[in-house]
């Protein structure tokens, strides 16, 4: 148990973190804005139930990955030969989208902090990255990288959203009772936490670490946990502070609205504090989908694994050259949620079948009712992903 105790300190915090902070990224921030924007408290609702979509998604996914003992991608190329690669393809697909928004988000940070152009913001960014890749070891980056950030976050949006006075009664009353709804908000803010790569990134990063085997599942599941937790606090704060400067009449910008925010609440010291967190999100949500998406097709083949920075850094450089080219960050940072929203019940659903073969799985046997939950996020997704994922592909045309 101690030995558990010392290590969930170490690789398993470390994991937590990567997948929290992959999905308190750029489009997180834009995300909860705009759904603010129009639902006002009962946005409060959309996280609640986001918070059980996540809980079934992650559990599952993290506690199949780690008995199996194997990534999402071989776990399902053997299942069915070829799966694998179809799920990669998914997944991969959602995470260039991801990252697109996210090297959109480094532009708009740097933008609120220096005044540079959105263009040359990300370019600037895309350097840093690639510099944090190939200057020290990734998985020790990784780890103490995404604590500080997602510390650094955490503590500076507390304090926005304290000064913006928001009303913590209404609140909580429509978080339960919601006054609206919406299915574009769920879909997004689940696709944004726990869709597309962000499903597997956690546990991916504790099978890097070693941590594999039924014997390992407490400690998984507090990982977890603990990363749902981290992204779902850092939400709600968000959340009030945006409720707080709307109820006190601020008008938000359309082109990056979770600026106005923290302008609003705390002037332009919040302003520029708001370039620190946005460019802080973006870079870590850089590093957690370019990591995560290259470790899908890294075990296809020697020679991905043998080159696995220089597949990173291609994977960053085509995702800034794409939004350096079309632009319009805040729609992409939208439909990138979207995007894998349709994608998590697919992966999730492949795993949930996977966890049932005696022939994958061995001795052990998934708890039923983490299956009965999984199925639920699988049916609830995918029925109100593919509607929503039709609007947003209109909205970023238009």
């Amino acid at each position: 148990m101690g030995a558990g105790k010392r290590w969930f300190g170490g690789a398993s915090l470390g994991a937590a973190f990567l997948m929290a902070n992959s999905s308190i990224g750029p489009g997180f921030l834009t995300q909860t804005t705009v759904f603010t924007q129009q639902l006002l408290t009962s946005f409060g609702f959309v996280i609640l139930v986001s918070v059980v979509l996540d809980v079934g998604a992650q559990l599952n996914t993290w506690r199949i990955l780690t008995v199996s003992e194997l990534r999402a991608q071989d776990l399902a190329n053997r299942l069915l030969p070829g799966l694998g690669y179809f799920l990669a393809a998914m997944v991969i697909l959602g995470g260039f989208a991801f990252n697109i928004g996210n090297i959109a988000g480094c532009g708009l940070g740097l933008n609120v902090l220096t005044g540079m152009s959105y263009a040359h913001g990300a370019l600037a960014s895309c350097a840093v990255a690639l510099t944090l890749f190939w200057v020290q070891e990734i998985g020790k980056m990784l780890d103490g990288f995404t604590k500080i950030l997602g510390t650094v976050k955490i503590l500076l949006t507390l304090g926005i959203a304290f000064s913006a006075h928001p009303p913590l009664l209404e609140a909580l009353h429509h978080t339960v009772l919601p006054a609206k709804l919406s299915a574009a908000a769920i879909v997004t803010i689940v696709g944004g936490t726990v869709g597309g790569y962000i499903t597997f990134s956690g546990a991916h990063r504790l099978l890097d670490a070693g941590i594999k085997g039924p014997g390992q599942q407490d400690v998984v599941t507090r990982s977890a946990v603990s990363g749902i937790v981290i992204s779902t606090f850092m939400r709600f704060v968000l959340f009030l502070a945006i409720v707080g400067v709307l109820r006190h009449g601020a008008v938000l910008e359309a082109d990056n609205p979770a600026a106005g925010v923290f302008r609003s609440a705390a002037g332009e010291v919040g302003f520029r504090v708001f370039g620190v967190i946005l460019w802080s999100a973006a870079i870590s949500s850089v590093v957690g989908a370019a990591y995560t998406s290259v470790s899908f097709f890294k075990t296809f083949h020697p020679i991905f694994a043998r080159y696995e920075r220089a597949c990173i850094s291609i994977f960053i450089i085509l995702s800034t050259g794409i939004f350096v080219l079309v632009g319009k960050p805040t729609q992409l940072l939208v439909f990138a949620g979207a995007v894998n929203g349709l994608i998590l019940p697919i992966a999730l659903g492949i795993v949930l079948v996977a966890a049932t073969s005696r022939r994958l799985m061995g001795a052990y046997r998934h708890p039923r009712w983490m299956l009965a939950a999984g199925w639920v996020v699988v049916l609830i997704m995918g029925a109100l992903s593919v509607p929503v994922l039709v609007e947003q592909v209109g909205a970023l045309l238009r």
